[in-house]
């Protein structure tokens, strides 16, 4: 054999190896890609076993809330639920009439309107709006500079839309006043500041009493307008819904933070009774709204994992608000990120650079259940917004696939949970049929229509949100029973609701006991 044979033999087999080398390495990247894959599998078999809500453990919750609302009336600080009084003991019935106004102090911006009644209930005209602004240094400044400003805007607001039927200066008015600070409340339309948030830090105005300064405020300006009502934006729904359909019996706000209050019977709030008997301010009625601030419930029944221990630690508020980090639109897209965070450290399947998802809270929930509910064939809204999101080039299919699970195993938990509140709230006030600990209606129980008026984006813009938490309303309480619970969706509880409270204080000649047109047991 000459010597180009023996040269083209050797470099026939040098190609051979190197085929062999270059399958070699392919089959060594399949065999790892396979086994990153296995781990972002196994990162996702373990968050669904952590976030497993089996109806007994939603009954678990359901008891658990109850025991905690039952604590929380006993004495101050016996439970994690703040169960707070309200002094609310007349709810509006639809029979009022008359112009109210309403004043939603909720951050950088306050709300005022104007709402007309004709006393047929669930005729509210559209009610007059006007939005303003908080110019930033009066943040700072003082509790007279604040509410000099606020009564000034809402002297002009009222100036300009009674010009039509004749403006009067002597004429009364009453105003339900709306605040989404912290306050302990002291009568139905007093209480105390106990601190600022949302960018505020008017240190004169901490521990003092935000109704009165309002009031004295009004009055510097000339404005004959009486603060009647003093309200958060849970009882303000609830009393929107109330006005609507005299069976509602609680409210639950679940949108960016999530609350509940409900009508409790006077005589089982044992922390109040020496007040109660004392002042005289709730002995004619039976019975009265309680805000249960039911963010801060905890139970160890609660599928706690370790995404939400990280999240709840690094958090400005560590140990507060177990409930509401767990089922609450600020904090899901946020367990979410964390969760495919450590998946992409176990993997490359989500792109190569993702240094955006180190970024807290970068993932609102908006976008993840904009991702969760894409029903296109090949899911180009996640790619699309993931794309956008993190700034890479694509995102393969199986990624996006991973990344919608992982949206439902998140939002599937909060609403069940969410769910398990809400009935908790029902078994407290004997509103459950008695299915929830038997696992059927006890015979003697007449399971009465009970209506929970809700409000919040979490519920009424997402779409699985609100059927995962509708059935699992039915798995805890049964087909039967569930019929009977109606949660309807109400729309400004804050604004709306604040001059329905107005009117309803106002009444001067009102149904008796109009709360206990409730017919709680």
């Amino acid at each position: 054999m000459g010597r180009i044979g023996v040269g083209a033999m050797a470099v026939v087999g040098l190609v051979a190896v190197a085929a062999v080398a270059v399958a070699g390495v392919a089959v060594g990247r399949s065999v790892r890609s396979r086994r990153r894959w296995r781990r972002v599998l196994g990162v996702l078999r373990e968050l669904e076993d952590a976030c497993e809500t089996p109806v007994g453990r939603l009954r678990q919750v359901v008891d658990a809330m109850a025991v905690e609302m039952h604590a929380g009336l006993a004495s101050e600080g016996g439970s994690k639920l703040k169960m707070l009084l309200t002094f609310v003991d007349t709810l509006p019935n639809g029979n009022e009439k008359g112009i109210y106004y309403a004043l939603d102090l909720g951050g950088t911006n306050f709300r005022v309107l104007q709402v007309q009644l004709e006393g047929r209930r669930s005729s509210i005209f559209p009610p007059e709006v006007e939005q303003q602004p908080i110019p930033q240094h009066l943040m700072t400044s003082t509790r007279e500079d604040l509410f000099d400003f606020i009564a000034a805007s809402l002297k002009e607001f009222v100036e300009r839309k009674e010009v039509s039927f004749g403006y009067s200066p002597e004429k009364r008015r009453e105003l339900g006043f709306t605040v989404s600070f912290p306050v302990k409340q002291t009568s139905v339309s007093s209480g105390i500041l106990i601190r600022w948030t949302k960018g505020f830090a008017i240190h004169d105005m901490v521990g003092k009493d935000i109704a009165e300064s309002l009031q004295l405020a009004l009055a510097r300006n000339g404005l004959n307008m009486r603060v009647v009502a003093l309200v958060n934006d849970t009882v303000g729904t609830l009393a929107l819904g109330h006005y609507h359909d005299p069976d509602t019996v609680a409210a639950v706000i679940i949108g960016t933070g999530t609350n509940a209050c409900y009508v409790e019977r006077t005589d089982a709030i044992i922390k109040c009774q020496g007040l109660v008997t004392t002042s005289g301010l709730m002995v004619r009625f039976k019975f009265t709204v309680v805000n249960m601030e039911w963010g801060s419930f905890w139970s160890s029944h609660l599928p706690r994992t370790s995404y939400d221990i990280d999240l709840d630690a690094e958090s400005p508020n560590p140990n507060e608000q177990g409930f509401e980090k767990m089922i609450s639109g600020m904090y899901l897209g946020e367990i979410v990120r964390r969760v495919i965070l450590r998946m992409s450290q176990e993997s490359d399947i989500f792109g190569a650079s993702l240094s955006n998802l180190s970024i807290p809270f970068i993932l609102r929930t908006p976008l993840m259940a904009a991702m969760h509910e894409d029903n296109s064939p090949d899911l180009r809204e996640v790619d699309e917004k993931w794309r956008e999101m993190l700034e890479v080039p694509e995102v393969p299919k199986k990624a996006r696939k991973v990344i919608v699970k992982v949206c439902d195993i998140v939002t599937r938990r909060a609403a069940r949970l969410a769910a398990a509140g809400i009935v908790g709230i029902l078994k407290k006030i004997g509103r459950d049929g008695g299915s929830i600990t038997g696992g059927r209606s006890r015979g003697d129980a007449r399971m009465r229509r009970s209506v929970v008026a809700i409000e919040g984006g979490l519920y009424t813009s997402y779409t699985m949100f609100r059927e995962y938490l509708l059935e699992a309303l039915r798995e805890i309480l049964g087909e039967d029973d569930a019929r009977h619970v109606i949660l309807k969706v109400t729309e400004d509880g804050s604004g709306l609701g604040a001059a329905l409270l107005a009117a309803a204080s106002h009444s001067s000649t009102p149904p008796p006991n109009t709360v206990d047109s409730v017919q709680m047991p």
